[in-house]
């Protein structure tokens, strides 16, 4: 069966890199899903870049869902945007931004380096397993999962989510444990124990699982007005053309949606 989320990414990097693969996909395309309702994709940010991106939505017949326009004075601030169409008896959804969340700068930097030329270009075990750190728990065995391909030892050790994974690491390279302790604090309970190290994986868990979600809170928070007026908008935009709506929404969003929000860290 035709993947039309890897045509789509062919479609977006017509004679240039302009999208990366990454969340349900990317954890499809490790071999760690069998498939994803929708698509994920890390964008360059530039104004070429998401026009082309934009043309390429219009020509399958997209159509806005809220979030924010696919322009590039709200993708810099932490916004994604959000699309959907019809395909061959499918439900077609895309989803983007150009600053994923615990991506730092220079990560994202060497990430367009490394899938120059890759095809289909998606973000590493390593990455994936940052962006995967939400506040749903399915993703925290997904991290688990994507450890275990980690090719560097000190990658495994950082990210996984097996307490006999980690015993069994520390057993192998006991310094090297003790040294990531000072990044990731449960390391000290290895030497405590399954039942230790367990309870210590768990409160790690929780504790990222909130602060991604105080992370969406204040995106909640900022888009408020936004998403009161978010269905008359729908309901004009509805049987516009992409480019029209387009630029609808974005006259609309200029008056009520902040660029950045207050306390976000994007870089």
């Amino acid at each position: 069966m035709t993947n039309i989320y890897l045509e789509l990414t062919r479609e977006f990097n017509a004679g240039r890199l302009r999208a990366i693969i990454s969340s349900g996909q990317a954890v499809v395309l490790h071999r760690l899903a069998v498939m994803s309702k929708d698509g994920d994709w890390i964008l360059r940010e530039d104004k070429s870049a998401l026009a082309h991106i934009l043309s390429v939505l219009a020509q399958h017949g997209a159509r806005y869902r809220f979030g924010a326009p696919l322009d590039v004075r709200w993708m810099r601030g932490g916004w994604s945007a959000h699309f959907e169409f019809r395909g061959d008896r499918l439900r077609v959804r895309t989803d983007f931004v150009t600053r994923p969340p615990r991506v730092s700068e220079k990560e994202l930097a060497d990430l367009w380096i490394a899938q120059e030329g890759c095809d289909p270009p998606l973000v590493d075990a390593r990455l994936l397993a940052e962006i995967k750190k939400t506040n749903r728990e399915k993703d925290y065995a997904i991290i688990g999962e994507l450890a275990r391909t980690m090719l560097e030892m000190r990658d495994r050790i950082l990210y996984s989510r097996s307490a006999r994974d980690l015993i069994a690491l520390a057993q192998a390279h006991p310094d090297l444990v003790s040294e990531l302790a000072a990044k990731r604090p449960l390391l000290e309970k290895v030497s405590q124990g399954r039942d230790a190290l367990e309870e210590a994986l768990d409160a790690e868990r929780r504790q990222l699982m909130r602060a991604n979600e105080a992370r969406l809170q204040r995106y909640q928070q900022a888009a408020e007005t936004w998403a009161g007026m978010w269905p008359d908008i729908d309901r004009e935009t509805r049987n516009q053309s992409l480019p029209e709506a387009h630029r609808i929404i974005t006259a609309r969003a200029e008056e009520a949606l902040p660029f950045e929000v207050k306390g976000a860290q994007t870089w």
